[in-house]
Parts: C-alpha cells; sequence; structure tokens
C-alpha cells in the first residue's frame, strides 16, 4: 500500500509556494471559504497524476528513476491538456505569470509539483516541472529518488459531476489508466464495473472449487473485502438498486452495457420490483450517477488516492453523511485515501476535527479539535452554517451521537404526546463529553447565555458512573453543559420491547421472545425500570435490532423508528422520562 504524505506546490494557482501535509486516515474532508485553494488543491494532485500518466506512455518508466530527472522536457499543445478545465494554461501559475525568474528558472521551467508518500521500499517522491512556451506546455521530471520497482502513487480525480458516455467501448487497461490520469474517468465507468464483476466471477468460481455454493465463511469474507460486492451493497442499501453488466465478448460486441434494476434489500438479499424494467444506467439522475462514479473509483483497484470535488453537490443533505460513511468504509476496505472539498456544513459538523484539512490560501492545517469547528464554520459563510444560526436564535444545543439517536428521541418525545422541543438545535457529534464542552465553550464568545445538553451512550463505562438523573459520574459538569448518559449500554437498549417489536413486524410476541433467548435474553415486567436485570443493561441491542437477517428487525433502516413509535406511554422505560424531565429543567 502506498500512503501519500505531502504535495508541494510552487507557482502553482494560489500556491506561490506552498506544502500540505496529507494524514494517512482514509478518508480527509478538505474545507475553507470560496476561494480558498480547495479545489486548487485536488487539482495539483491531478496535475502531478496527468504528467506521470504521459511521461509514462511517452517515455517509459525509466524515466521516473533517481538521476533520469531533468531530461529534455516532453512538449504538447494546450488541445492536449485534459485534467482540468482551463480557459488558457496560463491559470495554472501563480498570478498567470508562466516566465521564468532570473536567477531562479534558468531553464525555463517555473512551476513545480512535487509528491511525497510512504511505499512498500520506504519513503519515496516524484517532482515534476511545468513550463509555457509560445502556448505549448512542456513537463519533465524535476527530482525523484525512485529506484526500479517503486511502486507509484494512482491518482484519480472526480469533479463536481464528471459526466459519462452513452457508448463505451472496451478499452485496455494501459489506456484507462491513462482516461483516469487525464482527468476523464467518467468515460470509462462502465470498463471499471465490467472488470470488477469479472473478477468477482472469477473470484467466486475459485473460492466454490468443486462445489456448487460458497461456505458461509467464504461468503462472508467476499462481501467484506470485494470491491464488486461492496459497490452492490452500498447501491441496495442506499438507492434500493443494484447494476446488472450485461456479459461482453469483444469477439461481436462494441459497446458495454450495464443496466439498473430496483427493488427492496433485506441484509445481502435483493428483490427486485414487480413489473419493474431494467433500463440503462444513463438515464438516472445526476445525483446517482455522480454517486456510482464516486464510489466506483472507491473500489477500482486501479486507485490509490481519490480526489472528490463537492461529491455532495448533487445528493439531497439527508444522503450526504450517508455518503461519507460508506465511502470512509469503502476506503477501509480497500486500502486507499480518500480528499473530499465541500462546503457542506452539515459533513463537516458531524465529521471528527482530525479528518477535517482547513485551507486557507497560504496556509493549511488539519483541525485539532471541535471548537476549531467553530470558526471553519462560521467562515463558510450563513449560506453554508444554518445550525450555527440556529443556535444563535435558540442558544441552547442538545448533542447527540447520530441520526437514529434523534429519530428515536423524536418517536419518543411523539410517544408521551409533547412536541419535539423548539427551542434546542439538535447537533450530532460522535465525540465525547469532553469535545462538546470545549465546542460549547468557544461558541459561547459568540453567543453569550448559551447553554448545552450532552447526550452519550453509556457504552463500556461501568454502570455506577451513571447516576438515576442520567448524570454522568466520570465528567465534571459546568454551569453551561449538562453531560447525560444513558443507563443502559446504548439508546436502542430501550427498544428491545417483545410486544413493540411483534407489532412492528406483525409477528406473534411468544416467537421474538423466542429469538430473545437466542441472545440470551429474558425481558421481564422490570425492563422498564431504571435498574432492569444487568443482562439487558448491558446488552449489545444495536447487534440484536440490526445485524443482517440474523437480526430481530432482519435489517436496519427506518425499521428502528417504526419500532420507537410501537412503543406505548406506559411500557416507556423510566430513563426515558428522565431524559424529558432534565430537558424540561435545563430549558
Amino acid at each position: 500500500m502506498t500512503v501519500v504524505q505531502r504535495i508541494s506546490f510552487r507557482r502553482f494557482k494560489q500556491f506561490n509556494d506552498h506544502t500540505v501535509d496529507v494524514n494517512d486516515d482514509p478518508l480527509t474532508l478538505v474545507a475553507g471559504t470560496n476561494n480558498s485553494g480547495k479545489s486548487s488543491l485536488l487539482q495539483g494532485f491531478a496535475v502531478w497524476e496527468f504528467c506521470r500518466t504521459v511521461l509514462m506512455a511517452e517515455k517509459g518508466p525509466e524515466v521516473f528513476l533517481e538521476g533520469g530527472g531533468r531530461t529534455q522536457g516532453l512538449g504538447m499543445g494546450d488541445d492536449e491538456f485534459s485534467p482540468i478545465n482551463l480557459p488558457s494554461l496560463k491559470h495554472l501559475w501563480t498570478n498567470l505569470r508562466a516566465q521564468k525568474v532570473a536567477g531562479v528558472d534558468d531553464d525555463g521551467y517555473t512551476l513545480t509539483i512535487r509528491v511525497d508518500w510512504t511505499g512498500a521500499n520506504g519513503d519515496r517522491h516524484l517532482e515534476f516541472a511545468l513550463a509555457l512556451s509560445n502556448d505549448r506546455l512542456f513537463l519533465r521530471v524535476n527530482d525523484s529518488d525512485l529506484q526500479e520497482g517503486d511502486p507509484i502513487p494512482r491518482v484519480a480525480y472526480l469533479p463536481p459531476f464528471a459526466g459519462i458516455t452513452d457508448r463505451e467501448e472496451r478499452l485496455p487497461g494501459a489506456i484507462r489508466r491513462r482516461r483516469i490520469g487525464e482527468g476523464l474517468a467518467g468515460a470509462i465507468l462502465r470498463n471499471l464495473l465490467l472488470d470488477m464483476q469479472e473478477e468477482n466471477s472469477r473470484r467466486r468460481r475459485e473460492l466454490r472449487g468443486a462445489r456448487t455454493k460458497l461456505t458461509e465463511r467464504d461468503l462472508r469474507d467476499l462481501r467484506a473485502t470485494d470491491p464488486w460486492e461492496l459497490l452492490q451493497q452500498a447501491l441496495r442499501t442506499t438507492f434500493g438498486a443494484q447494476l446488472i453488466v450485461l456479459p461482453f465478448n469483444d469477439a461481436y460486441h462494441s459497446y458495454i452495457r450495464v443496466e439498473i434494476e430496483k427493488g427492496v434489500s433485506e441484509g445481502h438479499q435483493f428483490r427486485r420490483h414487480a413489473g419493474y424494467n431494467k433500463r440503462d444506467l444513463m438515464v438516472e439522475g445526476s445525483g446517482f450517477l455522480q454517486w456510482l462514479g464516486v464510489y466506483t473509483l472507491a473500489t477500482s483497484g486501479d486507485v490509490d488516492l481519490l480526489l472528490l470535488d463537492e461529491p455532495d453537490a448533487h445528493l439531497h443533505s439527508s444522503l450526504q453523511e450517508q455518503q461519507m460513511l460508506q465511502l470512509e468504509t469503502l476506503a477501509k476496505a480497500t486500502k486507499k485515501q480518500v480528499l473530499v472539498a465541500t462546503h457542506s456544513s452539515e459533513l463537516l459538523s458531524n465529521t471528527d476535527a482530525a479528518k477535517i484539512l482547513r485551507i486557507r490560501g497560504t496556509s493549511s492545517a488539519y483541525l485539532r479539535s471541535e471548537s476549531d469547528k467553530v470558526g471553519l464554520l462560521s467562515g463558510l459563510g450563513s449560506d453554508f452554517s444554518p445550525r450555527l444560526q440556529a443556535i444563535h436564535k435558540t442558544k441552547r444545543i442538545l448533542f447527540v451521537e447520530g441520526s437514529s439517536d434523534e429519530g428515536i428521541l423524536k418517536a419518543f418525545a411523539e410517544t408521551l404526546g409533547r412536541e419535539w422541543p423548539s427551542g434546542w438545535t439538535v447537533w450530532r457529534m460522535s465525540r465525547g463529553h469532553k469535545e462538546r464542552k470545549q465546542l460549547v465553550e468557544a461558541l459561547q464568545s459568540e453567543i453569550p447565555g448559551l447553554k448545552a445538553i450532552s447526550l452519550v451512550d453509556r457504552d463500556h463505562m461501568a454502570r455506577a458512573n451513571v447516576d438515576r438523573d442520567l448524570r454522568d459520574k466520570s465528567v465534571q459538569h459546568s454551569d453551561s453543559t449538562l453531560c447525560l448518559a444513558w443507563r443502559r449500554r446504548h439508546i436502542e437498549c430501550y427498544l428491545l420491547d417483545p410486544g413493540a417489536i411483534a407489532r412492528c413486524l406483525g409477528q406473534n410476541e411468544s416467537d421474538v421472545r423466542d429469538s430473545f433467548a437466542e441472545f440470551g435474553l429474558a425481558v421481564p415486567p422490570s425492563f422498564r425500570d431504571s435498574d432492569a436485570p444487568q443482562a439487558l443493561m448491558d446488552a449489545d441491542a444495536k447487534s440484536i435490532l440490526r445485524t443482517d437477517e440474523s437480526a430481530i428487525l432482519g435489517s436496519p433502516g427506518r425499521r428502528i423508528f417504526e419500532l420507537a413509535k410501537e412503543i406505548s406511554a406506559a411500557d416507556l422505560c423510566e430513563d426515558i422520562r428522565t431524559f424529558f424531565q432534565q430537558l424540561d429543567s435545563w430549558a
């Protein structure tokens, strides 16, 4: 695995002389105001990849080896430069000035881009230099410490919407890699899908051997690691759809055909809607095609570093967070890095600060704490910080860990016959009490009188650390932030009501109780008490309710909220009522 560490620029766009360090995390969000340099950072990587691709094709891999640099440059016309769209090649240079500086650029090569990475053979770097003369672009290797056999990172850049063609021919691997390096990833989407599907079929045949079907273990491992399996499952979960790649034989097929069908997903099982006619993927909307392009490249073995410029731009806000979670999961499974430039305050608010790279013209750095987000989100402008506007109005924040927590609490509020408190702004944040308190303290300088309730799952914390009033005794409370924790392992533990589950699924309650027994659980009447049996307090309810076909609910999603609504007011656990009492008293 190759891991990019940094990229250094000289006279590239607004980066006159600048180095950007990159974390080795699978996912980095690149944030900043308009014209801060977010897109320029990604485009710099794309230009570097273009230079690598073109020089490899024209001069061979030996041009990259140590000592092979500063060879004669390769020239091309402006119509041959394709990684990014520019009105003129001069726009690659800082202040549009491509002329050499006396005593510095005597050879005429005035722009450089260098990438440093860690690979199988240690730390390596490769720098390209560019020159502009009479509207012709010249590029060459400027510096390298590569040895024969050293892998070079492969980079793919996907602009806000990379269109795909309606007719796509089968292309050899070298041409596909060149298209990616030229910024034309959309033109090879069907090729990548066909490659992935054929490799998946080959792996299945290999694992199956002489057997009629795969073993459970092989199937589970395949679903967890194979790019085609990962892509299809993400499609089923997000869009209720899956792809069908038609067989391709280059002896008589001219174009690759990929169709889409829609239906209902239950775990890894997919049932097509009755009467649904399959159709070519081109008929889908721009949001779907943008999503498909993103995830195909995220799973492709042809890419080490994926650069996405506002991939959320064509997606509804409800899909943005889900997109990032799935993208990070795929990046981890396929061992690649993903850099995402975004303006979305929703994504930035719900992403760990350590994964956010802030670009501010001549400076760049990862955020160090959640409180650093305040200045970032404020700087994005009022159009991009609706949550901060709401906090200015309410002066109250309710921190929860995820969207499911908020949905479950809203369902419980409805059951109790009370409106969801309009005087509170809900902020989803996976970090703990300490980071949330820091954020509140930073906000108080701009919003006097601000107060917050921080609510977390108990998880593996000792039961004795949480009082009956839900106060978390493991942290120090303040006048402005009340720190609460569920007395049970997590909020889903309050959904383990056999009667409600039976009503939600249309089953007999006795059958649900039998299912509980498979998890070693029994649910007595004391289930509603704050001091319930220890097994219920510590149960892994998320797995019991959500894990594929073996779970009580069969699959995650909106059934969790439907289940929460099935629990009657009389059956709501005491802790739930205590939480709303705390909310009222803190208001």
